[in-house]
Order: structure tokens, then C-alpha cells, then sequence
């Protein structure tokens, strides 16, 4: 099993060039962002516009589907000039996964190919002796859409499955600059008995 650790990430280089039908949710996501409702709202409408698009075979060329055996991998789709919100493909090889983090502003994800297996956390925060505790375990499988915004968007990701998998991310956050999505990544010690969902 593959460590969990950080995405890829370059020095912020031009997404390459979008599909026809990425060019389109692009504009679609403007125009829901660009409503500045509150970010759990906007996060809602996004993550309506972003499920009619998961699994068509014309929304990614095979570069953005590329994973790397080492680690995820996360590729820039598109940042908005304005940093009001990018949207990012993450691939995962089988038994690749993220640390437990948190992130710097509302995010949906949807899952474009395959499946991912998530573990949220609540945070219990009590000074020296502040621990994470699971709440819910939940398999995302293709076509299906979760959103958040912070506070109380702790969790981890991998791929449990045998093949590949591939989910787009849209943040509300410019991550072609930022580098990464994460706020934080937490190494409290974590109660891992969740409830199990779906």
C-alpha cells in the first residue's frame, strides 16, 4: 500500500488545453460563483452543474487522466483570473490516499472514473489532549457529487479499489497559485471507528 502524501505539484505552470465540454462547465461554475451567494450555497449549485459532466469520455483528454505511481496525482484544469475558484482533476492509482486535512475554502468533488472511499473526521478540541474523532466512512462512486466548506470539512481519501480512479475538484480558491487545496494537514491522534455509510 502506496504512503499517503502531497499531490504533485509544479511551479504553477498554463492548465493545458481544456476540452470543449470542460470549457463549458468552466463557464457554467463562473456564473454560479459569480452569483457571491454564501460559500455552502455556491457550493451546492457547483456541485449540481459539476454531476452532469462526470464520466463523459469528452470532459478529459488522456493527459489529465494520467496518474503517477508514486503519490496522487492532481492536475490544473483551470484557474480563474480572479482566484474565485479552480477546478482540478485527482487521479489515484489503487491503494493511493491523502494525510487527514482540512481545506482552504469550499470545495465539491465529484467522481469522474472509479471509486474513492473517504473518512470524515470531527475535531474535539480539548488543549493538550485535542484528538480527531471519525464520524462517517462513505464510498464515492462515478456520477456522484459531495461539497463542503470549512469549518468542519476534516477528512481523508484514497483508492481502496483495484483500478484507477479519477474525481474532479472544483475549489472556491486559485490552486494553481496555492499550490495545494490543503489548510492543514492533522497528525492528532484520531478515534478510527466511524459509523458506516453507503
Amino acid at each position: 500500500m502506496t504512503t499517503p502524501t502531497a499531490p504533485t505539484v509544479s511551479a504553477a505552470p498554463p492548465p493545458p488545453p481544456a476540452t470543449a465540454r470542460l470549457r463549458g462547465l468552466v463557464d457554467e461554475i463562473r456564473e454560479a460563483v459569480d452569483r457571491g451567494l454564501p460559500p455552502d450555497t455556491t457550493a451546492y449549485l457547483v456541485g449540481e452543474l459539476l454531476a452532469g459532466h462526470l464520466g463523459a469520455p469528452d470532459l478529459l483528454t488522456d493527459a489529465q487522466r494520467a496518474g503517477d505511481p508514486h503519490h496522487y496525482r492532481q492536475h490544473v484544469l483551470h484557474a480563474e483570473p480572479d482566484g474565485g475558484f479552480s477546478v482540478v482533476a485527482l487521479v489515484w492509482l489503487p491503494g493511493q490516499g491523502t494525510p487527514i486535512h482540512d481545506h482552504v475554502a469550499w470545495c465539491v468533488t465529484g467522481v469522474h472514473e472509479g471509486t474513492e472511499s473517504e473518512r470524515r473526521y470531527r475535531l474535539v478540541p480539548d488543549g493538550p489532549s485535542a484528538r480527531l474523532v471519525a464520524v462517517e466512512d462513505v464510498v464515492n462512486r462515478q456520477g456522484e457529487v459531495c461539497g463542503f466548506a470549512p469549518p468542519g470539512d476534516i477528512h481523508r481519501v484514497r483508492n481502496a479499489s483495484s483500478g484507477p480512479a479519477v474525481s474532479i475538484h472544483v475549489y472556491g480558491a486559485d490552486v494553481s497559485r496555492l499550490g495545494t487545496s490543503v489548510r492543514r494537514v492533522y497528525r492528532l491522534p484520531a478515534d478510527d471507528a466511524p459509523r458506516a455509510h453507503r
